[in-house]
C-alpha cells in the first residue's frame, strides 16, 4: 500500500513518512502545490491508496489540490486526510467540502494521525469487498438498515424514522468514519421545494439519537463542523 504526503515542511513530512512505513505503508513526499497537481494529472497517481495533504502549500493550496483529487477518476475515490494549522471551523469545513475525508490539526499527536490513517484505509477496504447477496442491506455496529424496504433496526429492535431522518442516517452510515459537514448533509436530504437548514440537520440528528437509544454514541458530533458515524 502506498501513500502520498503533500507537505512543504520537510521535518513534518519525514515524521509522517517514517511512521507510515512503520505501519507497512510506503510513502512518497511532494513539497510544492504545482508538483502535486502535475502528479495528480499523470498516471503515477494511480499507485496511491491514500493522500495526506497539508492545507497551506506553495503556489496551490490544499483545498484546490483536494478538488483536483476529486476530479480525476484515478483519485476521486481515494481517502484524503487533510493536515492543517488553520483550526477554525470555517477553515476545516472548506477542506471537507472540497472532498477531504478527515482532518487533523497542527501540532498533532502522531499516534492520532496513525489511527486516522488506519480508520480511512479500513473503510476503503470494507467498501472494496465484494457485494453481498443483498446489496440493499447495511449492517454496522448493531445498526441494520434495509434500503429497499426503508426499515431500520437498532440491536434487532425495529425503529420508525421520518423520511428525512432515514435519508440522513443512510448518508452517514454509507461512509462510517467520514466527517460530513452540515452542508453535505443538507444536500443529502434536500428534496423538491423543501428548504433544509443547518439547524434542521441538528434537529434531525437529535431525533435520530433519541430513537437510537440502544446505540447512543454511534453518531458523533464534530463541534462546529458536522457529524459522522463512528467506525471504531
Amino acid at each position: 500500500m502506498n501513500a502520498l504526503i503533500i507537505e512543504d515542511e520537510l521535518s513534518i513530512a519525514n515524521l509522517i513518512k517514517v511512521n507510515l512505513e512503520a505501519e507497512g505503508i510506503s510513502a512518497d513526499i511532494i513539497q510544492h502545490g504545482n508538483e502535486a497537481i502535475d502528479l495528480i494529472q499523470s498516471q503515477k497517481s494511480q499507485k496511491y491508496s491514500l493522500f495526506i495533504l497539508d492545507r497551506m502549500l506553495p503556489a496551490v493550496d490544499g483545498v484546490e489540490i483536494c478538488k483536483f483529487l476529486r476530479m480525476y477518476k484515478s483519485t476521486q475515490d481515494k481517502p484524503i486526510l487533510m493536515v492543517t494549522a488553520l483550526t477554525s471551523p470555517a477553515d476545516i469545513i472548506s477542506g471537507l467540502d472540497a472532498g477531504a475525508d478527515d482532518y487533523i490539526t497542527k501540532p498533532f499527536d502522531i499516534n492520532i494521525l496513525k489511527a486516522r490513517v488506519r480508520s480511512l484505509l479500513r473503510r476503503v477496504n470494507e467498501e472494496s469487498q465484494p457485494e453481498q447477496s443483498n446489496s440493499k442491506l447495511f449492517n454496522h455496529k448493531g445498526l441494520r438498515v434495509d434500503l429497499e424496504q426503508c426499515k431500520v433496526w437498532a440491536n434487532e429492535e425495529e425503529i420508525n424514522l421520518t423520511v428525512s431522518e432515514f435519508k440522513l442516517l443512510c448518508t452517514l452510515i454509507e461512509k462510517p468514519g467520514k466527517v460530513l459537514t452540515r452542508k453535505q448533509l443538507v444536500e443529502s436530504i434536500q428534496g423538491g421545494t423543501v428548504h433544509v437548514t443547518d439547524r434542521t440537520i441538528d434537529t434531525h440528528v437529535f431525533g435520530l439519537r433519541k430513537k437510537l437509544q440502544s446505540l447512543p454514541t454511534i453518531i458523533e458530533t464534530i463541534r462546529g463542523i458536522g457529524y459522522r458515524v463512528l467506525n471504531d
